[in-house]
């Protein structure tokens, strides 16, 4: 299928393509977007079911997402490219790294799951919860743990991508969450990683983010302090040089 997409910086510039959380439309990432387009031709997108990129019927798997992206690389007629994820981008940038290696220079990934910490029911009732009541149903519980208490920014503009996001294609992208592991293969990651967590996150703790660094090969890890899941938005300025520094 073909995912909604913008691009943004020089034609001639090396690529890096953008995947969001679960629940947000790419617009999430303005605040990285005018930092990396003075380097880089940005491509920021809508995984399937989120923003305006189709929501076909699920379950979603983490292949499906992932192979969504390699579309939009041939789509665009780029042969390789890198990649920055956060939360459910995260883990489609994982299995990016194992799976299509060949289409990717550099991986940046902040908060990704590798696999559901937090068991497969979990995302299970809250892909029925979402199909029953809709997204608003998870509104209030999903900002309370991206954000800190003290977090004095605007929020609105992910509330209100959070309410827009369609109730099936956010259900669906919960399923494919509660069924990856992809733990057994990120030995065989080749690419240079780098790995984000924040230190009090609540969505993707950061006990789980930082075995990733021992079991992928040469991968770095950078703990933010006093931050939450959706770091990007939080604390632009610390992803933004971290990101500056990986990817050139």
């Amino acid at each position: 299928m073909r995912l909604n997409h913008q691009m943004t910086g020089p034609e001639d510039a090396p690529v890096v393509l953008l995947g969001t959380s679960l629940g947000t439309a790419q617009a999430m990432w303005a605040p990285q977007v005018k930092a990396l387009a003075e380097r880089f031709r940005v491509i920021t997108f809508d995984h399937r079911g989120h923003g305006e990129s189709e929501a076909p019927p699920g379950p979603y798997s983490i292949e499906d997402l992932g192979g969504d992206v390699v579309d939009l690389l041939n789509e665009s007629l780029i042969e390789k490219a890198s990649y920055v994820g956060i939360s459910l981008g995260g883990a489609v940038g994982l299995w990016l790294a194992e799976n299509a290696p060949d289409r990717f220079h550099r991986f940046a990934l902040l908060c990704p799951p590798a696999y559901p910490a937090a068991g497969a029911q979990m995302w299970t009732d809250r892909a029925a919860q979402v199909r029953a009541e809709g997204t608003q149903s998870i509104v209030d519980a999903t900002l309370d743990r991206w954000f800190m208490p003290e977090y004095d920014g605007e929020v609105e503009t992910i509330r209100q991508q959070l309410l827009a996001t369609s109730d099936e294609g956010y259900a669906a992208c919960c399923e494919a969450l509660g069924a990856m592991d992809l733990r057994p293969d990120l030995g065989n990651i080749t690419a240079p990683v780098l790995l984000v967590t924040a230190e009090r996150d609540a969505s993707v703790p950061p006990e789980t983010v930082m075995p990733l660094a021992s079991a992928i090969p040469g991968a770095h890890l950078e703990i933010i302090e006093n931050a939450a899941h959706l770091v990007s938005y939080s604390h632009p300025d610390v992803i933004n040089s971290l990101l500056l520094t990986h990817l050139t």
